[in-house]
């Protein structure tokens, strides 16, 4: 069975766009698409998600889990714990890694619970 070729009929809404105008179709429909997804991503996380985020930051197993940890006991996993780190490295004006290796030890989760708890005002 051949399949007859509908397609001059399906592209009539776009044959008089200019290249510019449907590469701007094209991004417009792409985030309408993954908006749901996006959606999602910013509303739920878990644990081992955030971990996956850390690890591929650089950090190891061993400084990720604590930090989760932290970020669990201190309410701001849904801040992401990558933008948790960020913060506080900014706070400090240190490099992510530095602020992750003391963020996993404890230190400093009073100073970005603060600026991350500021931010929902």
């Amino acid at each position: 069975m051949k399949r007859t070729s509908d397609f001059e009929a399906r592209r009539q809404h776009l044959k008089d766009l200019t290249d510019q105008q449907l590469y701007e179709r094209f991004w417009s429909l792409t985030e309408e698409i993954v908006k749901p997804l996006v959606d999602l991503s910013y509303n739920h996380t878990s644990p081992g998600i955030e971990r996956s985020v850390l690890l591929r930051m650089g950090f190891s197993s061993l400084e990720a889990q604590p930090i989760v940890d932290y970020g669990t006991k201190w309410n701001l996993l849904g801040k992401g714990m990558g933008n948790v780190v960020l913060t506080y490295a900014k706070l400090k004006d240190i490099d992510y890694i530095k602020a992750g290796e003391e963020l996993s030890k404890g230190i400093g989760w009073d100073l970005v619970v603060e600026k991350m708890k500021a931010g929902d005002k």
